[in-house]
C-alpha cells in the first residue's frame, strides 16, 4: 500500500511575496548565510542550514542526518514500509541504501552512457532541424522539454507516441505541495501514479518476453543477492527516474539559455569560439542558476553540531543553492563566471551516498544539446518584449521558466 508523506511547504520559509524573489533569491541567501546560518522556522517546524560547510555535512553525514523521514518537500508517493521496499533509494540510509542503489546503477554504467550517445545525438539534431523554420524559438517548448522526454522515453523503451503522457504524470506526481487543499493534491498525485502504473505493467510484461537495449530491460535483468526486481518495483524505480531525469535536464537546458542571454550576455559567442568550454558553462549554470534547491533530512540524535540544540526526530533542510553561493568557497559568487576554477564543486546534484545517480546522463544530454545548437546557430538574441516574470511556474526548483523566446541566427 502506498501513502503520502506529510508535506513540508519549503516555499513558505523565505517568506517571498513575488515570483521574481523566487527566481533571484540571492539577497535572501546572503542574508541567511551571514546572519542566520542555522535557522529554525516555526511555521514549518524545520531547521535550515545555508553555508557550504553545513549543507555538505548534512548531506554526507548519514549517521547523524537520515534520509528516512515522515515528511518531505516533494511528497511523491512513498512506501509505508520503506525498510522492506528496495525501490525507496531516496528515503534510505547505508548500508541498506547501497543495496537499493546497486539495483538502479546497473542501468547507468559508463558503457551504457557510451552506447546512448549516438541516440542522444540523433534526437538533438532532429529537434534542431524542427526549429530551423522558426523565426522566434521558444527554447523551453521546442528544446528544453521535448529533449529529455524523448531521450528518457527512448532509453526506457516506450513508444514515442506516449512521451507526452510521461510529462503529464511527472508534473503531477513530483510537484511540491502548495498551500491549500492538501487532500485534493494527494488525490491527484495518487491518480497520476495509478495511471502510470497501469500504463507500464504491459510494457514490462512485453520486455520480459522480448528484452531490448533499454533501461526497463536492464532493470528486469539486474540481479542483486540472487534476487530480481518485481514488476511493481520496476514501475516505482522508473517513476523515480522520470521525476529526476525530466525535471532536472529540462530545467538545466532552459536555465543555460537564460544565463547566456541575461546573466552573462556575450558568453554565447565565447562558447561559439571555443566549444570545449561548454562543460564549464554547464557547471556554472548548475552552481548559479538552480535557484531554489534544497534537500531534507531527519536528525537521528540530539546534537548541537551547528550551535543550537537540535532534537532527535526534527527535520533539517539543507539549502544547496545557498551553499553554491557561499563566498567562502566561491569567490564573487554573485557573478556568473564559466572560468571559475572550482565551479564543479557545487552541491546541486547532492553530496555523499545520495549523490544523483543520473548526473552523468544529465550532463551528457545537455553537453550534446548545447554543442549541437551552438554549432548550428552562431548567434542568439533575446526578445525585447519578453518579461520572465510572466512565464514562471512553480516546480520542484521553486520557480521554473515555462517559456523562453530567443532569436537564433544561422
Amino acid at each position: 500500500m502506498e501513502a503520502m508523506k506529510q508535506a513540508i511547504l519549503t516555499h513558505e520559509i523565505p517568506g517571498f511575496k513575488t515570483k521574481e524573489e523566487f527566481w533571484n533569491p540571492y539577497h535572501w541567501y546572503k542574508e541567511m548565510r551571514d546572519n542566520h546560518p542555522v535557522y529554525y522556522h516555526e511555521g514549518q517546524q524545520v531547521w535550515n542550514v545555508f553555508t557550504y560547510e553545513n549543507v555538505k555535512r548534512v548531506l554526507s553525514d548519514y549517521q547523524l542526518f537520515s534520509s528516512k523521514s515522515e515528511r518531505t518537500q516533494i511528497a511523491a508517493l512513498s512506501q509505508d514500509s520503506g525498510e522492506l521496499d528496495r525501490t525507496t533509494v531516496i528515503f534510505s540510509d547505508p548500508p541498506e541504501h547501497r543495496k537499493r542503489r546497486s539495483l538502479l546503477s546497473a542501468a547507468f554504467t559508463p558503457r551504457h552512457l557510451k552506447n546512448w550517445e549516438p541516440r542522444i545525438n540523433t534526437i538533438v539534431n532532429e529537434l534542431i532541424q524542427d526549429m530551423d523554420q522558426m523565426s522566434e524559438i521558444d527554447i523551453v517548448g521546442s528544446f528544453a522539454i521535448p529533449l529529455p522526454i524523448t531521450i528518457i522515453a527512448e532509453l526506457l523503451g516506450v513508444p514515442a507516441v506516449d512521451r507526452k503522457l510521461f510529462k503529464q504524470w511527472v508534473d503531477i506526481i513530483f510537484l511540491p505541495f502548495s498551500s491549500g487543499n492538501l487532500a485534493e493534491q494527494n488525490e491527484k498525485k495518487a491518480k497520476a501514479a495509478l495511471e502510470f502504473s497501469e500504463y507500464l505493467h504491459p510494457v514490462i510484461k512485453g520486455k520480459r518476453e522480448n528484452p531490448g537495449d533499454d533501461i526497463i530491460s536492464d532493470l528486469i535483468n539486474v540481479e542483486v543477492d540472487e534476487d530480481r526486481l518485481t514488476d511493481d518495483e520496476i514501475i516505482k524505480m522508473t517513476r523515480g527516474l522520470l521525476g529526476a531525469g525530466l525535471e532536472t535536464t529540462s530545467h538545466l537546458i532552459a536555465n543555460c539559455f537564460y544565463s547566456f542571454l541575461y546573466d552573462k550576455p556575450g558568453i554565447y559567442q565565447t562558447l561559439r569560439e571555443d566549444i570545449d568550454l561548454v562543460p564549464k558553462a554547464i557547471e556554472e549554470v548548475l552552481r548559479y542558476r538552480f535557484n531554489i534547491m534544497k534537500l531534507e533530512r531527519t536528525i537521528k540524535e540530539d546534537t548541537d553540531l551547528f550551535g543550537p540544540k537540535m532534537k532527535k526526530g526534527e527535520m533539517i533542510i539543507a539549502w544547496t543553492s545557498a551553499a553554491n553561493l557561499d563566498e567562502a568557497v566561491f569567490p564573487h559568487p554573485e557573478q556568473f563566471d564559466i572560468f571559475r576554477p572550482n565551479n564543479r564543486e557545487h552541491l546541486t546534484f547532492g553530496n555523499g551516498p545520495h549523490f544523483c545517480l543520473g548526473a552523468p546522463l544529465a550532463r551528457l544530454e545537455v553537453e550534446i544539446a548545447l554543442k549541437a545548437f551552438i554549432k548550428h546557430y552562431p548567434n542568439i538574441q533575446s526578445v525585447p518584449s519578453f518579461d520572465f516574470v510572466d512565464h514562471l511556474s512553480f516546480s520542484a526548483f521553486g520557480q521554473s521558466l515555462n517559456y523562453l523566446p530567443i532569436i537564433a541566427e544561422h
